[in-house]
């Protein structure tokens, strides 16, 4: 089964790759390794936007960071051509915009994680950091950075 029939399974839809809000690229390859830049969970032209622990539950975190996920797949997909040469996702950097006092970035970022092994089984395991900071750009509620190994 490919990739792309496990997304639709999961009623899932890969977006277009995020336009740069700033000066760099939604990715980079180097060899057989993608690292895609920090995207945000927008979906259909609209941005998850809040503060976790002030105005947003950890489930609508969650959500968001599904979203920022598939954003980044849209990313590693237009550099690798196909998401079927995805390899081993290595490693997931998460960013969660929260109060001082917040302290279940890492459930947030488990919408991002549990999406990539729904999708790659085993080989979507991965290494991560989920990181709490007073603001993200756009005001956006998080945003998310993606390594993977594709095949050659």
């Amino acid at each position: 089964m490919t990739v792309e029939t496990k997304l639709e399974q999961l009623g899932l839809t890969l977006p277009a790759v995020p336009a740069p809000v700033a000066a760099y690229v939604p990715g980079a390859a180097d060899g057989t390794l993608v690292f895609t830049s920090g995207q945000l969970p927008t979906e259909n032209g609209v941005l998850r936007k809040g503060k976790l622990g002030e105005d947003m539950t950890v489930e609508e975190g969650y959500e968001a960071a599904r979203i920022a996920a598939l954003n980044c797949l849209a990313v590693v997909k237009s550099l690798a051509g196909s998401l079927d040469r995805v390899e081993r996702v290595v490693k997931v950097v998460g960013f969660v915009n929260c109060t001082p006092d917040f302290e279940a970035q890492p459930k947030v970022i488990n919408g991002a994680s549990e999406l990539l092994g729904q999708v790659f089984g085993d080989a979507g395991l991965h290494a991560r950091s989920a990181v709490g900071v007073s603001s993200l750009p756009l005001g956006a509620c998080c945003e998310e950075e993606l390594s993977v190994r594709l095949t050659p």
